[in-house]
């Protein structure tokens, strides 16, 4: 398959170039560890990697990827949860800082919640993304009452209102919320808008997503 061979040529650029100029970065990453001090929690759109949007050496941030950068409630039954897993990983054994929830422009997953797209299609054709989206049932009722299932506009709210949830859940996690309260760790929103190529923050006072200069 093509696709492959173009991922084998980008991997031998890496070593002849990428890797040689970094070699003093990964040699203290294998003494060393990781140390991440900021973790970032974004969709998994493969127009949106939090690396390259942030220009960032290797070992400088902890990555959870997924369908519209979501996180799902504290809970406790039985089953896999590899969101909570890798949040449980960066707060408790990594200790990191910060945690930026970070959504972008034109989200399919924030599309399919809105629209109900997915609820229609039999598990298997479209089940898992729609349970996954489910998280975000609620937050689509408002933004629909408010301004429709279509349009840019509407799309626009959702994303926001997606990454306004996941930091919500984050919240529900007591341990997590414990270090937040006493200062050990902060939690961000932000929205990368492909189009422009801005990324906008959150902003606690206001609650507006602001862009970044």
């Amino acid at each position: 398959m093509p696709e492959y061979a173009e991922l084998l040529r980008g991997y031998k650029r890496f070593r002849a170039d990428g890797y040689p100029r970094q070699k003093a970065r990964y040699d203290e990453l294998v003494r060393e560890g990781q140390s991440p001090k900021l973790m970032i929690i974004s969709c998994s759109d493969s127009r949106v990697d939090p690396a390259q949007i942030f220009d960032v050496d290797p070992g400088e941030i902890f990555v959870v990827r997924n369908v519209a950068a979501l996180v799902p409630p504290f809970e406790t039954t039985p089953g896999y949860h590899g969101v909570s897993a890798a949040i449980e990983f960066a707060v408790q054994m990594l200790e990191v800082r910060q945690i930026v929830v970070m959504g972008h422009g034109r989200c399919g997953g924030c599309q399919a919640a809105l629209t109900q797209s997915m609820k229609a299609k039999d598990p298997g054709k479209g089940g898992f993304v729609a349970n996954w989206v489910s998280l975000l049932d609620e937050a689509s009722q408002t933004v629909s009452s408010k301004h429709g299932t279509t349009g840019r506009k509407a799309e626009l709210a959702m994303e926001f209102a997606a990454i306004r949830q996941s930091l919500t859940n984050l919240r529900s996690f007591p341990w997590l919320a414990d270090k937040e309260k006493i200062g050990k760790l902060k939690l961000r929103g932000a929205h990368f808008s492909i189009k422009e190529g801005v990324l906008y923050s959150l902003d606690e006072d206001t609650g507006e997503f602001l862009p970044e200069d």
